[in-house]
């Protein structure tokens, strides 16, 4: 089965990712805790269907890497951004199942300083998401 159609919707699946991201933010600090709630577990569900489409899709290419086809300080830049995304990709559902759990469960302020964290780096890593599928499938010489 060709999935090859799989890293453009992973793509899209980190950019709504980040605009409920955007919004969640916006909400709780409108005081709107319903919404902002709705919005985040949104947020979680679009991030968790992108990691099983991902997989997915790793596992239909056995693993294999889809390599960037230049040298120098370029090839050094992108692989700086790529292993800072990727190391800090792992840690992004430990943080948002915590904070859903805090946030569930009415520990505000253990939720409020966790968020002050987590909400920084899964921005981050929702954004190098787009960034690093830019790179690859549209500003790659190789592909």
């Amino acid at each position: 089965m060709d999935l090859s159609f799989l890293p453009a919707v992973n793509a899209s699946l980190n950019a709504v990712a980040t605009v409920l991201l955007v919004r969640g933010r916006l909400l709780i600090r409108a005081g709107r805790v319903d919404a902002h709630r709705r919005t985040m577990l949104s947020a979680f569900a679009v991030s968790a269907l992108f990691l099983a489409l991902y997989l997915t899709h790793k596992a239909s290419r056995s693993f294999e890497n889809t390599t960037l086809a230049v040298e120098g300080a370029l090839k050094t830049a992108y692989l700086l951004l790529l292993a800072s995304h990727v190391i800090l990709a792992m840690t992004v559902p430990v943080f948002a199942i915590l904070l859903i759990r805090h946030g569930l469960a009415g520990r505000i302020d253990r939720h409020r300083r966790l968020a002050r964290i987590a909400w920084p780096i899964w921005m981050y890593v929702s954004v190098t998401g787009v960034a690093i599928y830019w790179i690859l499938y549209h500003l790659n010489p190789a592909v």
